[in-house]
């Protein structure tokens, strides 16, 4: 497998997280990685703060912290009435990896989870997949965020729901067709 380097050096990325020593973890890491532009929040409502007064392309985010955790956070981005940017990718940074907090993630629509401990390139990969896989979104009455569906199984056999699957149902049947 070939990495394609990218040039992360015009990124401005937004760091959250209660523990000071591990903002500069990650702020080392993302200046090894070259990008220039990091900005600091020591919780979710600081954070917010920063969010709407600079532009920001990227948000890595804690999940635990006091006043205002990473799923609040993630919450009010994605507020399409109030947020500065709904679509800003949003890098979930957590100690707390088991399936239901990274469904639970997911859900909140975060765009990227990052278990901790967390290395320079578990981080570029999280930040490469958001510059090199932008996911759509999807908004429903209950949720908006990043599709959460990574890929379309090819023998997937049940209820097509998004608008744009009707090419995908067409394209299903015309391969069943042509293996027949």
């Amino acid at each position: 497998m070939v990495l394609v380097a990218y040039d992360l050096s015009a990124l401005s990325i937004l760091v959250v997280d209660d523990s000071l020593y591990m903002r500069r973890i990650v702020r080392s890491l993302l200046n090894g990685l070259g990008v220039r532009k990091v900005m600091e929040a020591e919780d979710g409502a600081a954070a917010l703060e920063v969010f709407n007064q600079q532009p920001t392309d990227i948000i890595i985010t804690d999940w635990v912290m006091p006043v205002f955790d990473g799923l609040e956070l993630t919450a009010a981005v994605r507020n399409q009435d109030s947020s500065e940017n709904p679509y800003t990718p949003i890098i979930m940074m957590t100690g707390h990896s088991e399936r239901s907090r990274v469904t639970t993630a997911r859900d909140s629509g975060i765009t990227e989870f990052l278990s901790k401990p967390i290395s320079a390139k578990q981080l570029y990969l999280r930040i490469e997949n958001c510059i090199a896989n932008p996911r759509t979104f999807v908004k429903t009455k209950t949720f908006f965020g990043p599709d959460r569906r990574r890929f379309v199984h090819p023998k997937y056999s049940g209820e097509m729901k998004r608008q744009d699957d009707t090419v995908a149902v067409d394209e299903l049947e015309c391969n069943e067709l042509d293996a027949s």
